[in-house]
C-alpha cells in the first residue's frame, strides 16, 4: 500500500535528483530516514516505484537506512539510543533531555548515475 505522505516526499526527492543530475539516468538512490522523521519506513520503500515512474530515476535501486533516535545526556556526558517514541529521557540515568541528536533525518545520502558517453 502506498501512502500519500510518503509518495509526496519521494516525488520531491525525485525532483531534487533531477535538478542535480538533469537528463542523467539514475541507477541507485540511497537515503537516511530517522525513526522520528514522521515517515513510515515501509511505506517509503513501497512508494519508490510509483514516485520514480516515468522519470530518470525509474528502475533505480532504492535503499533507505533507518536511523535510530539518540539523545545526548548532560549528566552522563554521552549519547544514547532511545526506543520509546515519546520519552526524551536518558535510558541510562533517567535525566530528562530534549537534546535529540539523531532520528529526524530525511536526506539523500548519495545517488549513482550512468556514465555519459
Amino acid at each position: 500500500m502506498v501512502v500519500v505522505h510518503e509518495l509526496g516526499l519521494l516525488t520531491s526527492v525525485v525532483e531534487k535528483i533531477s535538478e542535480v543530475a538533469p537528463g542523467r539516468r539514475v541507477t541507485k538512490v540511497f537515503m537516511r530516514v530517522g525513526d522520528r522523521s514522521g515517515v513510515v519506513y515501509d511505506s517509503l520503500i513501497a512508494a519508490w516505484p510509483v514516485a520514480s515512474f516515468g522519470t530518470d530515476c525509474e528502475d533505480a535501486q532504492f535503499e533507505a537506512e533507518l536511523v535510530i533516535s539518540t539523545v545526548y545526556c548532560p549528566t552522563c556526558d554521552a549519547e544514547h539510543e532511545i526506543d520509546q517514541f515519546y520519552a526524551l529521557t536518558c535510558p541510562v540515568c533517567g535525566t530528562p533531555t530534549a537534546d535529540l541528536r539523531h532520528g529526524r533525518e530525511f536526506e539523500i545520502s548519495s545517488i549513482e548515475v550512468e556514465k555519459q558517453g
